[in-house]
């Protein structure tokens, strides 16, 4: 199995990393489903039983589940927004050789001119 080339690239350099996004998409799939689960549930007790203690505690799990998916989300795009960072870093660091350019006079304050 070939992994995606966002993770292609991170592995190299984080393992621990790349283990931690596999895992966040794996239980994107599961929050996902817990959202449908609960709000099937919600619909059914607010159909049989209108405003009951099942209903409520029902539309709290889906809103729990609700919360943990967008998390997820906000993580995995913060991360690949961090990988893209990342790569153009390296690029601006790094000539089309692949060998690192020599210092600029003045350090890093000579790249944000």
């Amino acid at each position: 199995m070939k992994p995606p080339k966002s993770l292609k690239s991170l592995q190299s350099s984080d393992p621990l990393a790349a283990r931690a996004v596999r895992q966040l998409r794996r239980v994107r799939t599961v929050y996902a489903a817990g959202i449908a689960l609960w709000a099937a549930a919600a619909a059914w007790e607010a159909w049989q039983h209108p405003g009951s203690r099942q209903m409520w505690v029902s539309l709290m799990l889906m809103v729990l589940f609700a919360g943990l998916l967008s998390l997820t989300v906000v993580s995995l795009w913060r991360h690949r927004v961090a990988v893209r960072l990342r790569a153009a870093r390296r690029r601006l660091t790094r000539g089309r050789t692949g060998v690192p350019r020599p210092a600029r006079p003045g350090g890093m304050s000579a790249l944000t001119r």
